[in-house]
């Protein structure tokens, strides 16, 4: 049996859920999400938990029992205390501006970037090299993220792109490093 898939998920107060046939709607604070879930994973609600439970155990219905939970217990968790990356912009003369619901990048092109936020999901400039990205749908907020740092991915020899906050990144040494060490 799979432990994540075995693990109530509890339900904070304030948050409302329905449970109709396939499709489940969880409501709170910060907003609601629906999800479509697979016809033979069967998730019930009692006494302030969730539960779901599969019918057995071929290979399927194993796969499909702990990404159920973990999908219905990031909802939950969305619509209580939302989600966000952060994202940096290095290089020089690399700046974010936001206008109204959309972001312009300029990022070392020719001409500035814009980028439209989807539904949902809320941008937020800090300075001009950092990029907040927030929202209740855990998987939006990420594809939100790469597909912005996707625009100027950092290059491997001087760093310079759009990165995730704490990133690492690992740099080549270039030309002159390899002949510097080589000699000795």
């Amino acid at each position: 049996m799979s432990r994540i898939g075995r693990m109530p998920i509890d339900i904070p107060a304030g948050v409302k859920i329905k449970i109709d046939g396939r499709q489940v709607t969880v409501e709170g604070s910060k907003g609601k999400l629906t999800r479509e879930f697979h016809a033979d994973i069967k998730i019930t609600q009692e006494s302030g938990k969730l539960l779901v439970a599969r019918p057995s155990d071929n290979r399927l219905h194993r796969s499909l029992h702990g990404l159920s939970r973990s999908l219905l217990s990031n909802m939950v968790d969305g619509v209580t205390k939302g989600y966000e990356k952060n994202l940096e912009l290095s290089g020089v003369g690399y700046r974010a501006q936001k206008t109204g619901n959309m972001l312009t990048l300029q990022i070392g092109y020719s001409h500035p970037v814009e980028f439209d936020a989807p539904q949902g999901i809320d941008i937020i400039v800090e300075g001009t090299n950092k990029i907040r990205i927030a929202g209740v749908d855990k998987e939006l907020v990420g594809e939100t993220a790469a597909e912005i740092r996707r625009i100027r991915i950092p290059d491997a020899y001087k760093g310079k792109g759009v990165k995730y906050a704490g990133e690492r990144l690992r740099l080549k040494p270039g030309k002159a490093g390899k002949t510097a060490t080589k000699g000795k």
